[in-house]
């Protein structure tokens, strides 16, 4: 999947000022955003190869590049994002983890 811009976005997220890029984490791009001040948004495009797997195993695997910790994520498979539907409650999520 790669990162890809849409109209929402407000920023772009650069890598750290002193990232050098290594075997386990290579160069990072630009990611496209849309932040709240609570939540980052992001949106990314699919390969076919990647969709037709999405479709024959229903699994997406998420990694986050942060150490000892996971922060809260949503992942969501839709045409858009930004619909009234109710945003996730990150604060219950919380309470509700082990």
């Amino acid at each position: 999947m790669s990162p890809t811009n849409f109209p929402e976005a407000t920023i772009t997220l650069g890598a750290p000022p002193d990232h050098v890029p290594n075997a386990e984490v290579g160069e990072i791009g630009g990611l496209p955003v849309h932040t709240t001040g609570l939540q980052c948004i992001s949106c990314w495009r699919m390969t076919w190869r990647e969709r037709l797997s999405a479709l024959l195993f229903g699994r997406v695997w998420l990694a986050v590049f942060s150490g000892r910790t996971q922060p809260p994520v949503y992942v969501q498979a839709s045409r858009r994002y930004f619909r009234t539907i109710p945003a996730p409650d990150f604060q219950t999520m919380k309470q509700r983890a082990p």
